[in-house]
């Protein structure tokens, strides 16, 4: 990492538009950085020469470990949830420089191409960035950045190429660069650094994850004439609205100062809602629930009074390792997570990953598909793998023995997956009684995710053989308007107010009511106070959401009128233009 210094006068106010990634506003002098590489060093070696250069590049190996490991021990000076997000991501780190399929791989081409270890780490770096890029999942897809920045720190050390840390950065520095490692950004101190914008990255990299954790405003995926600020330069990060601004006018300056201040009132104000029950100015009660992706998130669950985790994903279990996690090892996770949640309820969801994932950890490989959204994922791959269901339902069933807990299924389509699913579960908790292994005193509640078109048309059927419903609007949109939000070229045309998704949601929905069983929503919808009427109109009492977006929500709910929200959701499902379904909402919530 370069600084570049620019000696050029401040010129007139500039704007650049990137995507928001952790919101607020930040405003400090431009630190501009340049990461990454120049051309990495290719050439032959000879056989003679293969055992030294596998040597030099486990001395690489060994270096980069402990480099991960002293930034752990410094997670400890970090706000308290930071600090476990940096201890996560470290052992990530460490995992895949213990014989991941990187360090396998980089070993067996240095043999096998007679080719230098800076050259084998790109390559193969290359193999396993296109088989991750492979999977539709956001969130699986943009773990990849884990092995980029272990393949990166042992590029830098196999070329002996120094890192530089912000720690000589004037106060409330704003950080400007092309990429940001999590490993750069766990090393910011929010009392010296403001936030940072760069030109390349994502809302689900670890990166974001990182900055939402430390309170960092941030934007990415500005353009590179941001990088031409000059260091010094007076810039603003605008996390909201995805906006950078390159010397701002007086006016702009003091307009984002008196935002700044408005944000910080504002997140005060909401802190007092932790505790206040949720429900509508007319006195409908409603369940607010957490949906957790990493363990990490249990506390700031507790810190805003969510009602319980709405759905736990268990991916995470199977990141970054070349072996599948044993019954043992999940249960103790699961456990913790249970118990961390006091007597409120958790949900479970079964893994929602393709074969193409853990094609290795499953020593098979899969069939090839020109679209791994359509084919072996989710429940699909959990039936076909027997061992991978009934190890991650026993470890479930235990868990439930420390606290109320549902499981539930992601993208089914059949009531016979339903009984598939099921009768397993059965049979692994009379394995459990045989065992005397304590696990639930009854079967916890199975659900399904209701995220295919498919499943939301049957939903009469589903419900009567599942004892809850949790709608995944994330997917449903996907598969119903045939839309990736990964493609920049159709990104635009992801609407969660089509009529076509509308009217799914409330298929679902009733479906659920007349079979009495509970409905929830969990996908990103759940979570943004705009769409709260219209939900609470067609009959969701549930919603479920990432934790940071909990307290907004409940506010939303607490000044809302329930009837008025049914009255106005009955005019909307009446519609069949996207653009005045918009209209209608918005004019509602304007006037409250």
């Amino acid at each position: 990492m370069r600084t570049r210094d620019y000696d050029a006068a401040a010129g007139p106010e500039r704007v650049h538009k990137g995507i928001g990634v952790s919101p607020g506003v930040a405003i400090g002098p431009a630190h501009v950085v340049d990461t990454g590489f120049q051309q990495v060093p290719e050439y032959r070696i000879t056989k003679d020469g293969v055992e030294s250069e596998i040597a030099r590049f486990q001395g690489a190996v060994a270096k980069s470990v402990r480099q991960v490991r002293k930034v752990r021990s410094k997670s400890a000076t970090l706000p308290d949830t930071a600090a476990e997000d940096v201890s996560f991501l470290m052992d990530a780190h460490l995992a895949i420089l213990r014989g991941s399929r990187l360090i396998r791989g980089v070993e067996q081409r240095i043999v096998n191409s007679l080719c230098n270890a800076e050259a084998a780490v790109q390559t193969e770096l290359a193999q396993v960035a296109k088989q991750f890029e492979r999977v539709e999942d956001p969130y699986l897809s943009s773990r990849v950045q884990d092995i980029r920045d272990v393949a990166t720190r042992l590029i830098r050390n196999l070329t002996d190429r120094k890192y530089r840390a912000f720690s000589t950065l004037p106060t409330a520095s704003v950080v400007l660069a092309e990429e940001l490692t999590p490993a750069d950004t766990a090393l910011m101190d929010p009392r010296q650094i403001s936030g940072f914008a760069t030109l390349v990255g994502g809302p689900e990299s670890h990166t974001a994850i990182m900055a939402r954790s430390l309170d960092l405003p941030a934007v990415v995926g500005v353009s590179a004439e941001v990088l031409e600020c000059r260091a010094g330069a007076m810039v603003i990060v605008d996390g909201d609205h995805g906006l950078v601004v390159v010397d701002p006018s007086p006016e702009t300056l003091t307009a984002f100062e008196q935002r700044r201040a408005d944000q910080a009132a504002d997140r005060e104000q909401l802190k007092r809602l932790a505790k206040v029950p949720a429900q509508t100015r007319d006195q409908v009660a409603m369940s607010l629930m957490a949906n957790i992706e990493l363990p990490r998130e249990v506390d700031l669950a507790n810190a805003v009074g969510a009602d319980g985790v709405g759905l736990l994903r268990t991916e995470f279990l199977f990141m970054n390792r070349s072996d599948l996690p044993s019954e043992e090892e999940q249960y103790a996770v699961l456990r913790d997570i249970v118990v961390g949640m006091k007597g409120r309820p958790v949900t479970l969801r079964t893994i929602d990953v393709g074969g193409d994932k853990l094609a290795e950890t499953l020593h098979h490989r899969p069939g090839t598909t020109t679209n791994p959204a359509l084919g072996l994922r989710a429940i699909r791959l959990s039936l076909s793998e027997p061992r991978l269901l009934e190890t991650q339902l026993a470890a479930m069933l235990r868990a439930g023995a420390h606290g109320p807990t549902r499981i539930l299924l992601p993208m089914v389509s059949t009531v016979a997956e339903v009984r598939a699913v099921r009768a397993t579960l059965e049979r692994v908790a009379r394995r459990l009684r045989r065992r005397r292994v304590a696990a639930a005193d009854s079967l916890p509640p199975l659900g399904v995710m209701i995220e295919v078109p498919g499943a939301a048309l049957a939903a009469d059927a589903l419900a009567m053989n599942c004892d809850f419903f949790a709608i995944g609007t994330n997917d449903l949109i996907m598969y119903t308007l045939a839309i990736d939000r990964g493609d920049e070229q159709v990104a635009h045309l992801f609407d969660p107010l089509h009529p076509a998704v509308l009217r799914l949601i409330q298929f679902a929905t009733e479906a659920a009511l007349r079979a009495r069983i509970p409905v929830s929503v969990c996908g990103e919808v759940a979570g943004e106070p705009r769409y709260v009427p219209l939900l609470v109109g067609l009959g969701i009492r549930e919603l479920s959401m990432a934790p940071t977006k909990l307290l907004r929500v409940k506010r939303r709910l607490l000044a809302l009128d329930a009837m008025a929200a049914s009255q106005r959701a009955r005019i909307i499902m009446d519609q069949g233009d996207p653009g005045r379904i918009a209209a209608l909402l918005d004019d509602f919530n304007d006037i409250g």
